[in-house]
C-alpha cells in the first residue's frame, strides 16, 4: 500500500490553520479553526484508511480486495460530531452579537485575578499592611500579658485579660478578613487603577 504526500500535506495545512484559528478571541474565527481541524483529521483518516477497495460485503467481494470499512464509519462519527459543535459554537456566536454586538470573547474576572496574582503575588499590598498590622497587635498584646509587674495583679486580672485579649484578637481577625475580602472583590472587579488597559 502506497500513500500519497499530497493529501497528508493538505491535512497538516488543514490542521495547522485550524489550530491557530482557535486560538483567536473572535467567535468565528474559533468556529472556522473547529470546521478546518475537523475536516483536516478526517481526510487524515481516510487517507491513512488505504486504498479504496471493493464494498465490504461478504459473499460479493474478494476479501483481499474489499475496503477496510473502519475508517469510513470513523470520518462518517466525525462528521456528525462536528456538525453538533458547529450548530453549538453558531448559535453562540449568534447569542454573543445579540448581547454585545461583537463575538470577541472578552476577560471574565477570573483571567483578570490571574493576571493580577501573576503581577504582583497572592495578595494586595494593602492586605500585606493588614496583616503586618494585626502581627503587630498580637505581639503588642501578648507583650502586655507578660509585662505586669506582680504575681498578685496577674491573678486578679488574669481572666479579664485574656478575654479582652481574645475579643481584641478575634476582632482584629475580623477586620482582617474583611479587609481581604473587599480587596479580593476590588480586584477581581478589576477597579483596581493597575489593571486599567488591560483589555
Amino acid at each position: 500500500m502506497t500513500i500519497s504526500l499530497v493529501p497528508l500535506l493538505v491535512c497538516g495545512m488543514l490542521v495547522a490553520a485550524g489550530v491557530t484559528l482557535l486560538l483567536e478571541r473572535s467567535l468565528l474565527r474559533v468556529l472556522a479553526g473547529v470546521i478546518l481541524l475537523g475536516n483536516g483529521v478526517n481526510l487524515l483518516i481516510v487517507t491513512v484508511g488505504g486504498d479504496a477497495g471493493a464494498p465490504p460485503l461478504l459473499g460479493r467481494s474478494d476479501p483481499d480486495r474489499m475496503a477496510d470499512p473502519l475508517p469510513q464509519a470513523m470520518v462518517l462519527t466525525a462528521i456528525v460530531i462536528t456538525l453538533a459543535v458547529t450548530a453549538f459554537l453558531l448559535a453562540m456566536v449568534h447569542r454573543a452579537w445579540q448581547l454585545r454586538g461583537s463575538d470577541e470573547v472578552s476577560d471574565d474576572t477570573e483571567d483578570r485575578w490571574v493576571r493580577l496574582r501573576a503581577r504582583r503575588g497572592q495578595l494586595g499590598e494593602r492586605v500585606r499592611v493588614r496583616q503586618a498590622e494585626y502581627d503587630r497587635l498580637v505581639a503588642e498584646q501578648r507583650a502586655e500579658l507578660r509585662g505586669e509587674p506582680t504575681r498578685g495583679e496577674r491573678m486578679a486580672h488574669r481572666r479579664t485579660d485574656r478575654r479582652k485579649l481574645k475579643h481584641r484578637q478575634r476582632e482584629a481577625r475580623r477586620q482582617m478578613r474583611r479587609a481581604i475580602r473587599a480587596e479580593r472583590e476590588r480586584q477581581a472587579l478589576a477597579l483596581d487603577p493597575d489593571l486599567e488597559g488591560d483589555e
